[in-house]
């Protein structure tokens, strides 16, 4: 009984030691990469927002990347009939957990969810997005060495192409895709680039105006000193 009670007491830390293994690619940062954002909203938008949603965004949030309403509603209003409302889906979630053995989540703050878990958010995703292999004993046939029996199957297959787990367990790319490994990198990192933007929007503003309040700060502190040598001269 009694090591049958620390088993269970270490099983947590086991499990723990065995995820610090995991071994995530660095994400390239694009966050203030406008294009590149905008290149990641179209990608989100076609592939991915068919079974995920982002609820808690609004289209027309994407001016922020620089997109005007005009092209908003030419090539990203999919699913909704105005730039003011949310990105939801039509799936219902009965039916995401009937297909996919759990409902699809929600991808407003997946990247700040991931972040919670493995460090960077986006490091996770990046490395996610690129580790799906074939695997034709997973009902969809598709597996993933960052996420073990993922249910979700690999939709940017096309552009990746097919990938396989080898001997060595290191991926190796059986049937390419439209794009060539380093293009389809570079489309990756777009659409994490994105994802990480979509859970905090007003991040690189808030860091500029974290910026410029110690600088006031600081210039506010010599004002302060200059008044408080003045007051204290006839003391000192």
């Amino acid at each position: 009984m009694k090591k049958l009670f620390l088993a269970l007491l270490c099983a947590p830390l086991l499990a723990f030691a065995s995820g610090a293994e995991l071994h995530l690619d660095k994400a390239p940062d694009k966050a203030n990469d406008l294009p590149a954002l905008q290149r990641g909203a179209k990608i989100f938008v076609n592939y991915c927002l068919n079974c995920h949603s982002a609820s808690y965004l609004r289209y027309n949030r994407l001016q922020d990347i620089g997109l005007t309403e005009e092209q908003i509603r030419g090539s990203l209003l999919f699913t909704a009939d105005k730039v003011g409302e949310s990105m939801t889906i039509a799936m219902q979630r009965a039916d995401g957990k009937a297909w996919f053995g759990a409902p699809p989540p929600d991808l407003t703050v997946i990247a700040r969810a991931r972040s919670s878990e493995f460090g960077s958010g986006a490091d996770w995703l990046y490395t996610y997005l690129r580790g799906f292999y074939r695997d034709e004993s997973r009902p969809t046939g598709w597996n993933n060495v960052v996420f073990a029996n993922v249910g979700m199957p690999h939709v940017l297959w096309e552009l990746q192409g097919e990938q396989v787990l080898g001997a060595d367990h290191k991926l190796q790319l059986a049937k390419p895709g439209k794009l060539k490994p380093a293009e389809y990198d570079a489309a990756v990192a777009d659409l994490v680039a994105y994802l990480n933007w979509m859970g905090e929007p007003m991040a690189e503003f808030r860091k500029n105006l974290g910026v410029i309040v110690l600088i006031a700060l600081a210039v506010l502190f010599v004002f302060a000193y200059a008044l408080k040598r003045e007051y204290w001269k006839d003391i000192h």
